[in-house]
């Protein structure tokens, strides 16, 4: 007898039908990752021996005290219910505690901070919550796909700018501003670059906020590489800069520096008008993280500092092997800054 199952014929299945899905997914393109991933899977499966250099997937764990809080959440029948959709208070307030720990930058975390599924869950909810049919946003480019697709997604348009040259970039909003009519409603910024690696000074974001103010946009700063950062560079945030939190919001994550890419934790911080838009889209949308993965996150930000300035260091490792290789064969790179 074989041990292979059958299901045989489907059942209950006429006529094909036709399906109309909504115009906004007929136009998105494949998703890259997804491509990749599918490669990498049938590569694997052919034996092949392949280095993934695709998503920015940790492969450290993070610290046993951090997997020993979520095992003892876990275990408490009180922490299984819905949770709480804009995170926890504590969790709230440890963001807070860490944006004045290493910005400077005072947050009340009961109106200018929540939480979300990752950045990614939150960039893509706060576009749709920001933006529609006839709205344009600035993107940096290349492009982080999610940037460009989640404002696709919410039916509005997109204009590319290029990014190596941060001055260039800044310039280039401004001149679009002032050319463009009905004017952008959305600048989109993401330093340390992905996928470039590009970095700024806090100046940078000191002019982008006067520009912010001077033509009427609102800004989204996607801090998601803050704490992968190498040779004593320190990552500024936009947050920052004097009236930032007039035009704007930050997402960071907990993915990168803490090794919790699989457990979903990001913020979005800043501009209380925009942290309630985004949360009145996330009501309708989801219940929240899973309140043990909130209790070990709290214990994560107030405890592990010093496994994330290693875990930078590990990355740096990393980048010196990669690019001493590279260097050897005969192609010369600039040694990035920062992220993964």
């Amino acid at each position: 007898m074989s041990d292979e199952i059958s299901f045989g014929e489907p059942v209950n299945r006429e006529q094909p039908f036709s399906i109309a899905v909504a115009d906004r997914v007929r136009r998105l393109p494949p998703y890259l990752f997804a491509q990749i991933n599918r490669l990498l899977y049938e590569k694997r499966r052919a034996g092949a021996d392949v280095i993934d250099l695709g998503m920015g997937n940790p492969s450290d764990p993070p610290e046993d005290m951090v997997i020993e809080k979520l095992a003892e959440a876990a275990r408490d029948p009180r922490n299984h219910g819905y949770s709480e959709s804009r995170g926890l208070l504590n969790l709230r307030r440890e963001v807070a505690s860490k944006y004045f720990k290493h910005y400077g930058v005072r947050l009340d975390p009961e109106n200018e901070i929540i939480g979300c599924l990752g950045s990614k869950e939150g960039f893509s909810h706060l576009c749709l919550a920001l933006m529609g049919p006839g709205d344009t946003a600035i993107i940096p480019t290349p492009s982080y796909p999610a940037h460009l697709y989640a404002v696709a997604l919410a039916s509005a348009n997109q204009i590319m700018l290029e990014v190596t040259d941060s001055e260039k970039f800044l310039s280039n909003v401004a001149y679009t501003c002032k050319h463009l009519q009905p004017k952008p409603k959305l600048v989109i910024v993401n330093f340390p670059h992905n996928p470039t690696t590009v970095t700024v000074e806090p100046e940078f974001y000191v002019e982008l906020v006067a520009l912010a103010k001077k033509f009427g946009f609102m800004v989204i700063s996607d801090l998601a590489y803050a704490d992968v950062t190498f040779d004593g560079y320190r990552t500024p945030s936009f947050l920052a800069a004097r009236g930032a939190i007039d035009v704007g919001v930050e997402l960071t994550t907990m993915s990168k520096g803490y090794n919790m890419a699989g457990w979903r934790v990001g913020f979005c911080s800043g501009n209380p008008e925009m942290i309630r838009a985004l949360a009145t889209i996330k009501t309708y949308y989801d219940y929240g993280m899973f309140q043990p993965i909130q209790i070990a996150a709290i214990m994560a930000l107030r405890h592990t500092d010093a496994a994330v300035e290693a875990q930078a260091a590990i990355y740096q490792r990393r980048r010196d092997v990669l690019c001493e290789g590279m260097e050897r064969i005969g192609w010369p790179v600039e040694r990035p800054k920062a992220s993964m």
